[in-house]
């Protein structure tokens, strides 16, 4: 049984790493210029080919998969956390407005550098994100004392996160500015325009974070049995509590920061991949959860770029009819089960 168990750990983790590479080429390959498979290959590895393409790969395309595969990969981690902190499987960091909240601050911080003429760096953007998202997450917790159905705390953090965002839309609005104006494509979630910079900025918070996430494996263990039995393990509830809180909002931050909110992947992408292993161990499902958003993000990307060329969809456009039949199973599945 045991190496059953392990071959198909084995081939969950081939097939996600499989796809991510089929994925990574193919949106490399895709655009307003074609390059074939062997200059793509040439490209990367030897530095060779058409200075054009060159550019085009390593400004444009490249940049722009690596933030796919990092910031999906961050905010389906960060989806997970939040799951295992309020023990619904509906729980995500869009859903709960945190995301919301993230946008509101990072709009509120753009709008006011730009009126000054200045640019935020990743590290100011990322900031304002956190503060935004810590404090949604703050009237989510209120709220979570209030109230002790679930149901009523996810159409809690739902409203937050429609005020957060008509107050962000509000202000969008009415900029005057030329590129305050185009933060309207940012505030519907985009992964175009990333530079090395930011992609180095996210691969480090990113990198850090996740590996504390993943340290804490055991702990997350143990609090997903119960409070009670996760206390006889010696684990400090309220430390794990605090640890959990901003773990995922600093990866939901990230995710904000540079690509705006984006639905559905951290509700959808774990569910599919615990259903993907056949378990719930965090030692599994955190790099499962963390390749499984860098997949899913790939293929929406690609989606969102192609499927009406040259028009560009928003990425939480082509997120959310992916990811909202996932969260429609989820709900007829434990509806059925109570």
């Amino acid at each position: 049984m045991r190496k059953k168990l392990h071959l198909r750990y084995w081939i969950a983790f081939g097939f996600l790493a499989l796809l991510l590479m089929s994925f990574i080429v193919w949106n490399i390959n895709s655009g307003s210029i074609e390059i074939s498979v062997r200059e793509i290959m040439e490209i990367l590895f030897l530095g060779k080919g058409e200075d054009t393409a060159l550019n085009i790969i390593w400004e444009i395309r490249l940049p722009r998969i690596l933030a796919a595969i990092i910031l999906g990969g961050a905010l389906s981690v960060s989806g997970f956390l939040l799951q295992t902190f309020f023990g619904n499987p509906i729980a995500s960091p869009f859903v709960l407005g945190i995301s919301s909240g993230a946008k509101l601050v990072v709009s509120l911080v753009m709008i006011f550098l730009l009126g000054k003429s200045m640019v935020a760096s990743s590290a100011v953007l990322i900031l304002a994100a956190f503060v935004g998202s810590m404090i949604s997450m703050g009237f989510v917790l209120l709220v979570a004392k209030k109230v002790k159905q679930m149901s009523a705390l996810i159409i809690s953090g739902i409203m937050i996160g429609y005020i957060c965002s008509a107050i962000t839309d509000f202000v969008i609005t009415f900029a005057d500015d030329s590129n305050i104006v185009n933060l309207h494509n940012w505030s519907m979630g985009s992964f175009s325009g990333m530079n090395w910079e930011n992609v180095r900025m996210m691969a480090v918070v990113t990198a850090v974070t996740v590996l504390m996430v993943f340290l804490m494996s055991k702990p997350i263990s143990a609090y997903q049995l119960g409070e009670g039995y996760a206390q006889n393990m010696g684990v400090n509830i309220k430390l794990f509590r605090v640890a959990l809180i901003l773990l995922s909002s600093i990866l939901s931050a990230c995710v904000t920061a540079f690509a705006g909110p984006i639905s559905f992947v951290g509700i959808a992408v774990p569910h599919l991949v615990k259903s993907l292993l056949k378990t719930a161990r965090p030692l599994l499902v955190i790099p499962a959860c963390f390749l499984g958003g860098a997949v899913f993000c790939l293929f929406c990307d690609l989606i969102a770029r192609t499927a009406f060329a040259p028009t560009e969809l928003s990425i939480s456009s082509v997120t959310a009819v992916f990811g909202a039949p996932v969260v429609i199973y989820i709900m007829i599945r434990r509806k059925r089960s109570a």
